[in-house]
């Protein structure tokens, strides 16, 4: 079976720019590699082939990818062209859209590849600076010059082409505070350029701390900021011809199309250097915990284990927070980007109240059965049984007990917990549950009944006249009644009423006590010594209720014919600790 990918090459870490708040710091510039720009990218996608691992798109990212030369350029796009044509009907038979070469872009020498891009319908995707009065700022030649000028005059040079054209623009509190000029830009490029402002994307920035040398260190947007981002667009754009975009494309970074949201990104992205060396994506590039292999030097299934554990390792490094398990958005955001949060430390979105806002205004698949635990049991399996939401068919036993209150005070788990040597067991009906708890005791085991108060009164009239209702069973069988059944053989039924319970002291806040270990030995002699025994426990109001219902109700009746009250089994060795432990 074939495992499908997004593949990002970078087939040069050169820029002609220094971006003041580049995430690549000082890894621009073109690193010593023997190793030819198509050659990587041949080796590559055949390696991951024959492994059966199809990549779904290539893109060309950098460094900046128009610093090649028109020739090393033109290759790389015509292979890539011609790969999509050769895969074409296995990728749309596996439900993927077949695009054209992508290339993301400063624009400032895409002049020199024109034809090129002409040729072979490469869409573009380039990078802006908005407000543009900002751009001469922060996105500036590596000798310090502005860049403005050039990159207008090379989008208007893109005019002539049919190609698919966009920017996008990355938003840090500097850009923000000038939210009025935005928006302004943005009608100005839509009515004055050749660029698809409906294509448009916001990226919002954050702090990559001190690993990264910048120039200018870049304030992150706050969320509170963030969301403010989002009402005024909605503001300015609502009813307009860009409106489409607005609801769609600006904020798509953070929707669950993009890499952002996925279960463990390292199963489907994965980027690509010149020398062979693979890392997550443009934001990990030049991270070891974000490495995952060189295509030269190791095995593809090497590649792949690698990409899942070491973001599984970052997802868990950061914990899970208690508030996004109860988040109706989860199975939308995922927690958002391993990288961002290794580098916050946090173990949330850092857009999460703008996704929350993206999420309730938009049009979503809503959230599946038990999605929290099945996301957690792929990324934080420790503590995914916590988030485990039971499935109830309809017309079951389950689906009885939960339409009736009174039955759901019969089975209530939290009623009844036997301590085992300072170990809790909360009892459960045997018919309910689905995995079995046996205990082992001999005499000198401390046995400890704690019975939750509230459920003494529980479907009782007069509670001064509800007992605790014990009873034990034997492992062994025997033969009953005219039915001829054979069942385990019943030891005996205990009693204690309330009035007692109250009377006697307790070790726990809300709940009664009732020392066990006694009455276990009292019967020692009756139970098996080869077969679990049967340990019962409920109230008399409840066991009325319980057998009340059977007699009214025929499905129930069925599907409760065995004792149906909180039970635990036990192994009982008539020896003490001194012999068992000779």
């Amino acid at each position: 079976m074939s495992q499908f990918i997004h593949l990002l090459y970078v087939p040069t870490m050169n820029c002609n720019l220094k971006c003041r708040y580049c995430y690549l710091g000082d890894m621009t510039g073109e690193n010593a590699c023997t190793k030819g720009y198509l050659e990587t990218l041949e080796y590559a996608v055949e390696k991951f082939r024959s492994a059966h691992v199809i990549p779904f798109n290539i893109s060309l990212h950098g460094g900046e990818v128009t610093t090649l030369s028109p020739d090393a350029f033109r290759s790389l796009v015509a292979y890539i062209s011609k790969y999509y044509e050769l895969n074409r009907s296995l990728l749309q038979e596996n439900g993927f859209k077949v695009g054209t070469p992508h290339i993301k872009t400063n624009l400032y020498q895409i002049d020199k590849h024109l034809d090129a891009i002409k040729e072979f319908d490469v869409s573009i995707s380039g990078s802006l600076d908005l407000p543009l009065s900002l751009h001469e700022k922060y996105r500036v030649t590596k000798g310090g010059k502005g860049t403005l000028d050039t990159i207008m005059k090379n989008i208007e040079l893109l005019r002539a082409l049919p190609n698919k054209k966009k920017v996008s623009a990355t938003i840090f509190k500097e850009h923000f505070d000038h939210l009025d000029e935005i928006v302004h830009d943005i009608r100005f490029l839509a009515d004055h350029t050749c660029l698809d402002m409906n294509a448009f994307n916001f990226m919002i920035g954050f702090a990559y701390g001190n690993e990264v040398d910048y120039e200018v260190q870049l304030t992150p947007l706050s969320e509170t900021d963030q969301e403010k981002l989002y009402e005024r667009m909605h503001e300015a754009y609502e009813g307009s011809d860009l409106e489409k975009g607005l609801n769609e494309s600006w904020f798509a970074e953070f929707t669950p199309a993009y890499c952002t949201n996925c279960d463990n990104c390292g199963e489907k992205f994965f980027l690509l250097e010149r020398n062979g060396d693979i890392y997550s994506c443009v934001r990990g590039q030049g991270h070891p915990e974000f490495f995952y292999g060189n295509i030269y030097e190791d095995t593809v299934e090497t590649i792949l284990a690698n990409a899942k554990t070491k973001i599984f390792i970052q997802h868990n490094a950061v914990g899970f927070p208690e508030e996004c398990g109860k988040c109706e958005y989860l199975h939308l955001c995922k927690t958002g980007c391993p990288f961002v949060k290794s580098v916050y430390k946090s173990g949330k979105s850092y857009t999460c109240l703008l996704q929350k806002k993206l999420y309730k205004n938009g049009t979503y698949e809503e959230i599946k059965p038990n999605f929290t635990y099945w996301y957690l049991k792929k990324n934080h399996p420790e503590i995914a049984n916590d988030y485990r939401q039971e499935i109830i068919p309809e017309n079951s036993l389950k689906d009885l007990i939960r339409r009736d209150k009174k039955l759901q005070m019969v089975y209530d788990k939290t009623a009844f917990v036997l301590s085992v040597n300072g170990v809790d067991y909360p009892l459960e009906s045997q018919i309910l549950k689905d995995k079995r708890d046996i205990i082992y005791i001999n005499p000198d085991t401390a046995l400890t009944l704690y019975i939750k108060k509230e459920i003494m009164d529980a479907l009782a009239d007069y509670p001064v006249y509800n007992t605790l209702y014990i009873q034990l069973l034997s492992g062994d069988t025997v033969v009953y009644g005219d039915e001829q059944r054979e069942k385990q053989a019943h030891v005996m039924t205990h009693q204690i009423y309330k009035y007692a319970l109250d009377m006697d002291s307790t070790d726990r806040e809300g709940f009664y006590r009732v020392d066990m270990a006694p009455l276990i030995r009292l019967y020692a002699n009756s139970i098996s010594k080869v077969s679990p025994n049967n340990l019962f426990v409920t109230t008399g109001a409840l066991r009325d209720y319980h057998y009340w219902k059977q007699k009214n109700n025929g499905f129930y009746h069925i599907n409760a014919l065995n004792l149906p009250f909180q039970n635990i089994e036990f192994m009982y060795f008539d020896m003490h600790d001194d012999d068992l432990n000779e």
